[in-house]
């Protein structure tokens, strides 16, 4: 009795007491908690993973769409081409692609209208992610990253029809040389007048006597030959209208024309499809005479919204006819001056320009304008007259002339693709 007393003692001692029991409990919870933590570490890195193969999607299924519209790959490479892109973009996250160019297929499908043509393009991916030890051990070994992604858009949907004007300076500044040497030619030779001193013999046998003269001479002397800013505006005309020729080889979309001034408005190279008579119209301008925009704007702006025999707007007609599709309508503007005073002494040259800008809005017309190291008045000028900010440029060297054209014939001949989900 006695002893079965003192073991009920002892076990009795043994629960009240509490010496110990932070140590026992820190020995369950511990490794609950780095198993815990392990398994937090390894959902964030799948979340990480999954956005990494969304973008690779998204980028793969922008990128073949865009390779079906340029005509580099037709329906029947889709699939490849998805296949090696999205495992180009995903090589710096994962050591071997191979499961993951073998999970993803990718459909291409091909619409046309009329003689419209668009195309979709639909992408599913998806590679197993193996977690991490500690994640095992408490049941977590590996994940499924599954991502789709679609596009829509294609060469002439996207594209679409578009009818430019261009309205450009030719005055006599445009003469002046820009600081880029010019790459085809880098120096020049240049014949120059000067006043030559010679000697001559002025006397007689028997007085001999030396005189000295001066007469007129030429010579040639070699410099650095730098583009004149017509040249650099001839070259970034070409860069626009190759962008449009490359959007629209068929010349079925694109119209355009052209139309320069000085002081005076000169007759234009009328709307036409494709580039090759504005090109030749601008390739063909010189450089001279003072500074009047307003007549020139106005040709563009007139010539863009004419009306045809029947009543109609003539270019929305024209595309119609060809497209069944309603023409974006642009005209560029560009002056490296200001225009002069006008003859009564005033601004109206300015004024007139104004109201051909707010017209032409007033028609849904975008307006891209570019100032060629122009001074402050022909900058505010063309600020007033462009559609907003971002139809702005201010070019202070033949580079950013280049890289404003480039860019307004991007936008132009936009052939992106539009992601929709």
């Amino acid at each position: 009795m006695n002893t079965l007393l003192f073991m009920m003692n002892g076990i009795s001692r043994l629960i009240a007491n509490r010496d110990g029991n932070f140590a026992i409990t820190t020995a369950f919870v511990i490794p609950v908690l780095f198993g815990a933590g392990s398994l937090a570490v390894d959902v964030a890195s799948a979340a990480m993973s999954k956005r990494q193969l969304q973008e690779a999607a998204d980028s793969a299924a922008l990128a073949t769409a865009s390779a079906l519209a340029d005509g580099k790959i037709d329906t029947s490479g889709a699939t490849a081409f998805a296949k090696d892109f999205i495992a180009g973009q995903m090589a710096n996250y994962l050591s071997d692609t191979t499961e993951l160019k073998d999970a993803t297929t990718a459909t291409a499908t091909k619409s046309t209208s009329g003689a419209a043509t668009s195309y979709s393009v639909s992408i599913s991916s998806n590679y197993t992610m193996q977690f991490s030890g500690l994640a095992q051990v408490a049941g977590f070994k590996t994940t499924k990253i599954g991502v789709s992604s679609q596009t829509a858009g294609g060469y002439s949907e996207t594209q679409g029809s578009v009818s430019m004007f261009l309205a450009l300076d030719k005055s006599g500044s445009m003469d002046y040389a820009t600081s880029t040497v010019n790459a085809e030619q880098s120096t020049k030779t240049t014949q120059y007048t000067y006043t030559e001193t010679y000697t001559y013999e002025c006397g007689t046998q028997r007085r001999p006597k030396t005189c000295t003269g001066t007469r007129q001479a030429t010579g040639t002397k070699t410099e650095t030959n730098y583009y004149s800013k017509i040249e650099a505006l001839k070259l970034a005309v070409a860069s626009l209208m190759g962008q449009l020729n490359t959007a629209d080889p068929s010349h079925i979309y694109a119209r355009t024309g052209a139309v320069s001034y000085d002081i005076n408005t000169y007759a234009e190279s009328k709307l036409a499809w494709g580039t090759a008579a504005a090109k030749d119209y601008v390739d063909a301008l010189e450089a001279d005479g003072g500074t009047n925009s307003s007549g020139a704007v106005n040709v563009a702006f007139t010539s863009l919204t004419a009306k045809n025999a029947a009543g109609n707007d003539n270019e929305d007609a024209t595309h119609m006819a060809k497209t069944k599709q309603l023409p974006k309508k642009y005209i560029v503007f560009m002056t490296d001056g200001d225009n002069n005073n006008d003859k009564w002494g005033g601004r109206s040259y300015d004024t007139n320009t104004k109201k051909t800008c707010d017209d032409a809005k007033a028609k849904s017309i975008e307006i891209y304008t570019v100032a060629f190291m122009a001074p402050t008045t022909g900058q505010a000028l063309l600020k007033y007259c462009a559609t907003d900010a971002s139809h702005y440029f201010q070019a202070e060297s033949m580079a950013d002339l280049l890289a404003a054209f480039k860019k307004i014939g991007a936008k132009a001949a936009n052939q992106t693709t539009r992601l929709i989900n």
